[in-house]
């Protein structure tokens, strides 16, 4: 196998340059660093991970501790994550988690552990067991993505609220008196912050938040949930926790006859690809999940590097508009 001092022949530069190189070191110029590369793409060279390790104290190694593999969501978290560690030249390993329990938790970090990481991201979207925290170690830097606040940690999240009230924002400047919402499962971080932030944006515009509709992210809970809402009259705007569960509305309210958006306008929340191809396209609070996953690598490399950085980042949403929301029809408005 190719050795480092057969790299710097190659390229005619030292051995010393070559090592920097294969470290990440910051002290090499972009046109050498280009040539060395070349070298080692060339002649087939590969770091021995194992030697850099013992001689940097470093894995250039991440690991995703993760409590959901199923939703949209969480699976581009997981992209964007493992996108970004890799842009930055570390390794990212998945941790799933067997259960939503502290013990669970737990045992997923130290399984994490035993695969030489230099620091975790932690991607707990539910909450634990009444009265239990995150079991964070203390020994190893940590960025936790999509859970509740931690005043001395550090975390990087979207900013859910801020994505709740721009949607009933937008349903009250079309003349809606009121928002309808069906929320996500109640033991979700994310779903419990949407709810907030949708009561939040009723009282700040003087509206009182009419009964919850609770869903599990499904398209199917929507479905339920926009079969009970399509029995009330008075419903003219719904906002969903999320696209799957909007497009289980939307289906709900096309079999009862209900034109959307001409009688009862609905966003969701997300804007995932397949958004813009429901019927009618979706409205929908886009995420910037690549925003999140580059965030959360960021801030847990500076954690590697220094223990003591907290760093505490909410990423903003934006609106989507499409043709799912309209103005209120006019018996609401009047």
């Amino acid at each position: 196998m190719p050795t480092q001092a057969d790299v710097a022949r190659h390229a005619g530069v030292s051995a010393q340059t070559v090592s920097r190189v294969v470290t990440g070191a910051a002290r090499v110029d972009e046109p050498t660093r280009e040539r060395v590369l070349a070298s080692m793409l060339e002649l087939g060279y590969r770091p021995n991970r194992a030697a850099r390790a013992l001689r940097s104290a470093r894995y250039r190694s991440i690991g995703v501790v993760m409590s959901d593999l199923t939703s949209y969501g969480s699976v581009r978290t997981w992209e964007a994550i493992s996108r970004a560690g890799a842009e930055s030249g570390y390794a990212v390993a998945l941790v799933p988690t067997t259960g939503f329990d502290r013990s669970a938790v737990a045992e997923a970090i130290e399984r994490a552990r035993d695969q030489a990481v230099d620091g975790l991201v932690i991607a707990i979207g539910d909450h634990l067991s009444a009265g239990e925290d995150l079991p964070l170690p203390d020994d190893l830097p940590v960025v936790v993505v999509d859970a509740s606040a931690l005043e001395d940690r550090s975390f990087v999240d979207t900013d859910q609220t801020m994505g709740a009230g721009q949607a009933v924002r937008h349903l009250l400047d079309l003349g809606h008196e009121t928002v309808h919402h069906v929320a996500g499962p109640a033991s979700s971080y994310s779903a419990v912050r949407r709810e907030q932030g949708w009561r939040a944006a009723l009282s700040d515009a003087g509206r009182e938040a009419p009964p919850l509709q609770r869903g599990d992210w499904s398209a199917q809970s929507g479905f339920d949930a926009g079969c009970r809402l399509r029995e009330v009259p008075a419903v003219t705007a719904v906002f969903a926790a999320n696209d799957q569960m909007a497009l289980g509305v939307l289906r709900a309210f096309h079999e009862a006859g209900v034109a959307i958006p001409g009688r009862v306008s609905v966003v969701g929340f997300d804007d995932m690809p397949e958004a813009a191809q429901f019927w009618p396209p979706l409205t929908s609070i886009h995420q910037e999940f690549d925003e999140v996953g580059r965030a959360a690598v960021d801030v847990l490399l500076a954690r590697i590097d220094d223990a003591d950085v907290v760093r505490r980042l909410l990423v903003p949403t934006r609106l989507v508009v499409r043709g799912s929301t309209a103005a209120a029809p006019r018996k609401a408005i009047s």
